[in-house]
């Protein structure tokens, strides 16, 4: 069975600000003997914190819907692409051949 450590909150915490300054966890890691994963996954909790707290109305998240004249246009401007890359594609058959 491994035994694993505990580490204190404000253990995580010094050892992110020491990643920070340094600009590298590998050092950071090698100095408090831990691996490099386990400092990656508390910068990943700590970015995290703010959510448990937010409120439920800041976490909605809503789908975007474009509009049926949005939604005309981006094919229209889709249509055009693939007009100018049809284009390029056939000068670029053409230059070859030549």
């Amino acid at each position: 069975m491994v035994k694993r450590n505990r580490y204190s909150k404000e253990f995580k915490t010094e050892v992110l600000r020491e990643v920070r300054e340094v600009g590298n966890a590998v050092p950071v890691a090698k100095k408090h003997g831990i691996s490099v994963g386990l400092i990656y996954r508390w910068g990943k909790q700590s970015e995290h914190k703010a959510w448990g707290q937010a409120s439920d109305e800041a976490k909605k998240i809503a789908e975007y819907l474009p509009s049926p004249k949005e939604f005309r246009e981006l094919e229209e401007e889709n249509g055009r692409l693939k007009s100018i890359l049809g284009e390029k594609d056939l000068e670029i058959a053409i230059y070859q051949d030549l």
